[in-house]
């Protein structure tokens, strides 16, 4: 568990469209992630 205010580790996810991001591609800059479940969907 990180704890607050503590650096992320680096990690990569794909985006809305599909491709590959990692976190180090906005170093220097804020960065908000926003996580939510696909809605009425199976998952």
């Amino acid at each position: 568990m990180l704890q607050v205010g503590s650096e992320a580790p680096d990690f990569h996810v794909k985006d809305h469209h599909g491709r590959d991001v990692r976190l180090g591609d906005f170093a220097g800059k804020t960065v908000v992630l926003w996580f939510y479940p696909k809605a009425d969907t199976p998952g």
